[in-house]
């Protein structure tokens, strides 16, 4: 029937034409936009897109901004005060099976408040993006680059805040010495990254930095039923410092594009990724990272994830990235200063023509729900714009109580495997303890002689002696959450032997140093063996 959900796409809407206006599976990762002016209904429109994608067996992340978002981990009701038209809807679409339901989710947030806590290290969010983070410029880039190059080079790990502060007062002190090996070092430049992230940390940002790092497999999960898993990114707190936002989401979609294999164009995708309030990726971001988004998005559909931006207005987003995105649903825009007017300007010329569709005026008087749909069709060709009645969702509209939240935490298949922090022996310890060698060696000298300090046993234990420590302890606090989880009847994700291994291979990381090691531990112990 016309309005009966088929599980090869997504049931967008019907047109003003009468005709089924849908996303197809097989081209839902060709990218897509959902736009329109505040109150239009980009919102519930992700939100029924998002949830038809689950249903399909498809996981999706999105990223909850004003805390509404969250509604669709648990099922609508009659009793909400649009139910009516909600119903009424589905019934002018001839939806014939619809029904409240709602969605198996997993609520994550980088402060650890409202959803389990994501963590990455120092080394693999990289210099690059931590340059945009702290808003340096060219010369402070450099020296940021030269830090990370000098933790390669001696085997130090960077894993936290700490570990990046303590590897930058280091280069400081040996400013001289590094500037003839790497360039030059300004210590001024220096004192301005160490004030950023100072400033950073003072956001709360240090929580995101450290150990248990994410792993990006843990959002590509089906539930017991085949249903796509949705990850909700609790967002509200975080859109206060817009930069970590579009910076987290950046690293998110680069894990991606490095941790999934090839998969070409499957017949549905691998992950759906929903990118909202987009205009703040794009906002005064210097030509390399745009460069870098474009490079992602190109080419992170032939790993089979679909990128959704969602914008108030089209001409956010930049046009090479902008013509990559092959599935389009436009709500009103509203055409009160030059910028509108030309933002509705470049959404008309954007879609394919519909003769029997003024597509400039009707971008104006489209109503709450109502959009202009183009997606592509089977050929890999756009289908003509028209004005589409979209979809409601089945899922609540609206927030969910801290209850409800703590009650679908505590079924989370992830739970206990990353809420604990884990410090281990990094840089800013290694470098302490070089530190205090030194000077405790200096005062054996002088005190006794050189020939009693070189007698002097070690001060500092082996790298195997530290590698088994390490291991001990990583294993022993992984077993306890295993036990934990036994006893109060809970799932917990925690291996003792993979977090024992992976403690082991970061210790003797940090042991050996060299220029060839530290690089292979930064860029293969920061993904594989996380």
């Amino acid at each position: 029937m016309l309005g009966v959900l088929h599980m090869d796409d997504i049931y967008l809407g019907l047109a003003s034409n009468g005709e089924r206006q849908v996303l197809r599976l097989r081209r839902a990762n060709r990218h897509g936009l959902i736009a329109g002016a505040t109150g239009t209904g980009k919102t519930v429109t992700l939100q029924g897109i998002a949830e038809q994608f689950s249903m399909r067996g498809v996981p999706v992340f999105m990223a909850d901004v004003k805390g509404d978002l969250a509604g669709i981990s648990m099922a609508g009701s009659p009793t909400f005060k649009h139910a009516a038209s909600l119903e009424q809807r589905a019934k002018d679409l001839g939806i014939t099976d619809y029904a409240y339901a709602d969605n198996p989710a997993v609520f994550w947030d980088l402060y650890g408040e409202s959803g389990h806590p994501i963590r990455t290290t120092i080394s693999e969010m990289g210099p690059l993006l931590l340059a945009r983070l702290m808003g340096l410029n060219e010369t402070q880039e450099g020296v940021l680059n030269i830090a990370f190059r000098y933790a390669d080079d001696n085997g130090l790990l960077l894993i936290d805040l700490p570990d990046l502060q303590a590897v930058l007062m280091a280069c400081a002190e040996n400013a001289s010495e590094l500037s003839g090996k790497y360039g030059n070092v300004s210590k001024a430049s220096v004192g301005t990254i160490q004030r950023q992230l100072l400033a950073f940390e003072s956001q709360g940002a240090d929580r995101f930095f450290g150990e248990p790092a994410f792993e990006i497999n843990d959002f590509i999960k089906l539930d017991d039923q085949g249903r796509g898993m949705v990850n909700i990114l609790a967002a509200d707190k975080l859109m206060q410092s817009p930069k970590l936002y579009a910076t987290f989401l950046l690293w998110l979609l680069s894990e991606l594009f490095e941790a999934l294999p090839e998969v070409g164009d499957p017949d549905k995708p691998v992950l759906v990724f929903f990118f909202d309030e987009a205009h703040l990726l794009f906002e005064d971001a210097p030509k390399a990272l745009l460069d870098k988004v474009e490079q992602v998005v190109r080419l992170i559909r032939s790993k089979g994830v679909g990128v959704y931006f969602i914008s108030q207005n089209p001409i956010d987003i930049p046009e090479k990235i902008a013509g990559q995105l092959g599935n389009r649903v436009q709500h009103a825009l509203r055409a009160f200063t030059p910028r509108d007017q030309r933002a509705i300007k470049a959404a008309s010329e954007t879609f394919r023509i519909n003769k029997d569709l003024d597509v400039g005026t009707v971008i104006t008087e489209l109503k709450v729900g109502e959009a202009l749909v183009s997606t592509l069709n089977e050929d890999g060709s756009p289908s003509i714009v028209q004005r589409t009645m979209i979809t409601p969702p089945r899922s609540r509209l609206g927030p969910v109580t801290p209850k409800e939240r703590a009650i679908i935490q505590s079924i989370s298949p992830f739970e206990g495997k990353y809420d604990t922090a884990v410090n281990r022996e990094s840089a800013a310890e290694v470098l302490a303890q070089k530190a205090s060698d030194a000077a405790a060696a200096a005062q054996q000298v002088e005190a006794e002689g050189e020939d009693a300090q070189r007698a002097a046993p070690r001060r500092t234990t082996s790298m195997w002696e530290k590698a088994g420590k390490a291991a001990a302890g990583a294993v022993a606090s992984s077993a306890g959450a295993v036990i934990a989880a036994k006893i109060t009847g809970k799932r917990s994700s925690a291996s003792p032997m993979s977090t024992g291994l992976t403690a082991v291979v970061g210790t003797i990381a940090t042991s050996i140093g060299g220029q060839a090691f530290g690089r292979f531990a930064r860029g293969i112990m920061g993904g594989l063996l996380r």
